[in-house]
């Protein structure tokens, strides 16, 4: 199976941040390749990794990073493939210093942000990116998307049971 999403950390300490990605992808039968790569002690596995991506098979990269956090950036920089940033809460800031180094890119060089620490998140635009090819991930998409309404919906009717009185 051809791997289609690029996973990559600035340190293997993020891996506890990666794991939720993987899960989600995992349960999508979604392959992916993940590699600890830093854009600071490592730059020239970083420039590799963004160069061959493509020719790799690979189709959207996912970028773990805290601190100064420029591993998103570095790969973007040298694809064209969408990269997803997820900057990491490594310093005692609250992650604000690895979100703002994520998300402001420069004008042509585009890194898709989520929140910090939110690499599930990352993961599920991944899944979307991929949907809009793939029929089969977008009726799995659909899927899941009328479970988490569902479940809403019967938790609405738990709370009102509880409070309404009626």
């Amino acid at each position: 199976m051809s791997k289609l999403i690029g996973v990559l950390m600035g340190s293997d300490s993020d891996y506890k941040y990666v794991e939720k990605a993987l899960k989600i992808l995992s349960a999508y039968n979604i392959a992916f390749d993940v590699s600890v790569i830093s854009a600071h002690r490592d730059t020239e596995s970083a420039l590799e990794y963004a160069k061959y991506a493509k020719q790799n098979g690979l189709k959207v990269i996912i970028a773990f990073a805290g601190m100064a956090a420029h591993l998103a950036g570095v790969v973007a920089a040298n694809t064209t493939l969408p990269v997803i940033g997820v900057p990491l809460d490594r310093t005692g800031f609250g992650g604000q210093d690895a979100l703002l180094s994520t998300v402001q890119m420069p004008p042509g060089i585009p890194v898709a942000t989520v929140g910090v620490d939110a690499g599930a998140n990352a993961a599920w635009l991944a899944i979307r990116i991929l949907a809009l090819l793939d029929k089969t991930i977008q009726e799995k998409l659909d899927e899941e998307k009328d479970l988490m309404k569902k479940k809403l919906i019967e938790k609405t009717k738990k709370v009102r049971e509880m409070w309404n009185n009626e």
